[in-house]
């Protein structure tokens, strides 16, 4: 686990060893709980509800598990103030500069270091806080929000992000080395637009926090701030309708693979209505990884929610092995048919013609534009005792290749 260094670090890479170790454990009760089960099925049609009990017991325990490793894999990535090398003297400034501004209100730094801050003014929404405190916003931002953390992310000057592409491809061909060149096809271009939505959090504090020398007031802002932010954009980027918000992969158009064409999400079918098959019902997540064409095959990865991904866990192959994988190694992500699996809450559960499970090359298929600059405006009078702090950035979202994602909806037909 050295990846995750030593230092202030070793108790939280120590503690994640235990969970680890612990969630062996648990899960290999799970699978001679489940196998157990499984067998009463086969013996007698149905299980026993007692076994059926056992099961979801130890598969609700893995799923807290998993979801205390993966805090603790964050907190382990997360850079931690204090020793090391000074700050360089032009950052020291700027943190000056907005904890001033942020404790006391007092502006008069940020008006003077126009190069630093001041690019904003009260009329435009606020103050850009530093580079600094940004990209600290846009890294736990990262870590916190799962589609962001596997989307292609771009940073924007304007209003949008306008993306041409190839939906049959550029042509090619082979020439010797002094043959002639025939023209190739035109590629058929589409223009994909991605226009930034403002997003907004108001965090509050009492000025006697504020007051606390010990308080570190960026860190505060950024992850006050990260905790609004990334539940909105969460739901937009599954869900989003595109109206003041970013587009969600899912509120495009689906349609059946077979008849997939582009601008729309292909999707195969699970077997059964809100449910798995009951005859081979990992075939219908075999079918979910070879929708995709290869090129996004190999870097394509499962996202789904905690129950769907509860449910997955009892599944096994033609050959009695689980298709569910907990982590390999400290803050890998578990795996399923091979395949690293993204938790996302937004995700629907599993029910009749649910969209439940996705799959594909997200760094391909869905793009995030972020416009350059977070803002933020103190406001100590609108409820007091509280100083409010409206903090503002902009963000668009869709999908940009409507190869790369496609779906596994729970239904029969």
């Amino acid at each position: 686990m050295s990846e995750f260094g030593s230092g202030p670090m070793a108790p939280e890479v120590k503690a994640y060893g235990r969970e680890a170790d612990a969630m062996m454990v648990a899960f290999e009760a799970f699978k001679e709980a489940n196998d157990a089960r499984l067998e009463e099925i086969e013996a007698k049609l149905s299980a026993d509800v007692v076994s059926e009990e056992k099961v979801d017991r130890i598969n609700a325990a893995l799923s807290e598990q998993k979801a205390a490793l993966d805090r603790l894999a964050v907190e382990m990535r997360r850079p931690h103030g204090g020793g090391g090398a000074a700050r360089a003297r032009g950052d020291d400034e700027r943190r000056a500069a907005l904890a001033a501004y942020v404790r006391k209100g007092d502006a008069s730094a940020l008006e003077l270091k126009e190069d630093k801050l001041s690019r904003g003014t009260d009329s435009e929404g606020g103050y850009l806080v530093p580079e600094e405190t940004e990209r600290r916003i846009d890294t736990l931002l990262a870590e916190a929000s799962p589609i962001r953390a596997i989307a292609t992310v771009r940073q924007i000057a304007g209003q949008s992000f306008r993306l041409p592409v190839s939906r049959n491809g550029f042509a090619s061909g082979w020439a010797a080395e002094t043959g002639a060149r025939a023209q190739t096809d035109t590629a058929d271009l589409s223009l994909v637009e991605f226009p930034a939505m403002e997003l907004y959090a108001m965090p509050a504090a009492t000025q006697s926090l504020l007051d606390d020398a010990l308080v570190d007031v960026e860190s505060w802002v950024a992850e006050e701030v990260q905790h609004a932010f990334a539940a909105q954009e969460g739901a937009a980027f599954v869900n989003g309708d595109g109206t003041n918000k970013p587009r969600g992969f899912l509120n495009y158009t689906k349609v059946a693979e077979g008849s997939w064409s582009w601008g729309n999400i292909g999707f195969v079918l699970s077997g059964a209505a809100g449910a798995f098959a009951a005859s081979n019902p990992a075939d219908a997540l075999i079918d979910l990884a070879y929708a995709p064409k290869q090129t996004y095959r190999q870097n394509g990865r499962f996202v789904m929610n905690r129950a769907t991904e509860a449910a997955v866990r009892k599944l096994k192959d033609g050959d009695g092995n689980y298709l569910w994988q907990p982590a390999a190694s400290a803050g890998a992500p578990a795996t399923l048919l091979g395949y690293p699996v993204s938790e996302a809450e937004d995700m629907p559960d599993i029910a009749a013609n649910a969209f439940a499970i996705a799959f594909g090359d997200f760094k391909r298929g869905y793009l995030i534009a972020d416009r350059a600059g977070v803002r933020i405006l103190r406001d100590p009078y609108s409820a007091k005792p509280y100083v409010l702090f409206y903090t503002t950035k902009r963000v668009g979202g869709g999908v940009a290749n409507f190869e790369a994602i496609k779906l596994l909806k729970f239904a029969a037909s």
